[in-house]
């Protein structure tokens, strides 16, 4: 296994954590993936490793919750570890992968992208790119014995709220909210199953199916004001 995130503190001791708790080799890295020179060396320091990647998640990501124009520093930050990241990396491992005729690739879209998101608008659009992204492959990937499924969970309970600048701790409605373990099960299941699209929990699937179909009069006017208050916004 092959770690990956900005703290390598936390990520050595997750990495004992699961040396200690499943008896497996776990490296790690820290990177930022911000930067597109830190992000072209990782394949070189996976192969230093000694290790082939078969199994690629790409979950790095963040928001920023605010207007375009009153929060414009972090927008293209967004797109780089969002979109140019995942890409970069997909990229360096997918020919491998069809080469062994074996792997998959989860990555980690959200709810969000079922819809254009005020208040998130270019991390909606992030995520709509990668969803959109991964289905398109997932379809090249036919006949290869490769998968690619976009993970598209609502709200989980991390310090992704935190770090994108919610106003309110848990914003929403409880039952669209899960928790990183029960959104990994979902992921890992529907890439075993080779699904294209994963959604976990069901108030979250009713959620996204709306989003997708429902008039964008509704979505962009009042249910951007009632999202709006529901942040704190």
């Amino acid at each position: 296994m092959f770690l990956v995130a900005r703290r390598e503190e936390r990520l050595r001791a997750l990495a004992d954590d699961l040396e200690r708790l499943h008896g497996i080799r776990a490296e790690v890295v820290a990177a930022d993936l911000e930067n597109p020179e830190e992000v072209e060396a990782l394949p070189g320091k996976v192969t230093e490793r000694g290790l082939d990647v078969e199994i690629l998640v790409n979950n790095a990501g963040f928001t920023t919750v605010g207007d375009v124009h009153e929060n414009p520093d972090r927008q293209l930050g967004m797109v780089r570890v969002n979109v140019e990241a995942l890409v970069a990396l997909t990229t360096a491992y997918l020919p491998a992968m069809v080469e062994r005729g074996r792997g998959a690739v989860i990555q980690v879209a959200s709810v969000v992208s079922f819809y254009p998101a005020p208040v998130q608008a270019v991390y909606g659009a992030t995520k709509a790119f990668v969803r959109s992204f991964s289905e398109a492959v997932s379809a090249e990937l036919r006949g290869t014995g490769v998968t690619m499924t976009a993970l598209c969970p609502g709200p989980v309970a991390t310090e992704f709220v935190e770090a994108g600048g919610f106003k309110k701790e848990t914003p929403g409605p409880s039952f669209i909210w899960s928790t990183a373990a029960d959104v990994a099960k979902a992921g890992i299941e529907g890439a075993e199953k080779g699904k294209r699209v994963v959604v976990p929990g069901l108030g979250n699937r009713a959620t996204a199916l709306f989003l997708q179909h429902g008039p964008h009069a509704v979505i962009l006017g009042p249910m951007s004001s009632v999202y709006r208050r529901a942040i704190g916004e």
